[in-house]
């Protein structure tokens, strides 16, 4: 056994789009990545009003959170849509999720560093 017990993004992500899809938010999965590993990006599309990006990773305790991405300021769809693009193609394992709320609250555990 590995010192590495993480679940795999894959099992990961779809077991919380799961959740969302029943809990009826709007979500989908713009780039799947790598199976078990992949950093994910979050588009938070505020229907209308813009959207913000959010990255996923760990703090020197290992906990994971989220870093707010575009000096956290809501922008553009196409703006957001652009910086996911050029991430892929430099990482091509990344995960690029969006999830729709109007209110900008993200439903995936951890606290925004």
């Amino acid at each position: 056994m590995s010192d590495d017990d993480r679940i795999p993004t894959a099992v990961w992500v779809d077991a919380q789009l799961r959740k969302f899809q029943a809990e009826g938010k709007s979500c989908y999965i713009m780039n799947k990545g790598a199976y078990a590993t992949g950093t994910v990006l979050l588009k938070i599309n505020l229907l209308g009003s813009g959207c913000f990006l959010l990255q996923q990773q760990r703090n020197l305790d290992g906990e994971l959170g989220w870093m707010r991405l575009m000096k956290g300021e809501v922008v553009s769809e196409i703006t957001v849509d652009d910086y996911i693009r050029r991430a892929i193609e430099r990482d091509p394992d990344l995960w690029a999720i969006e999830i729709e709320d109007k209110e900008g609250i993200n439903p995936f555990e951890g606290k925004i560093f």
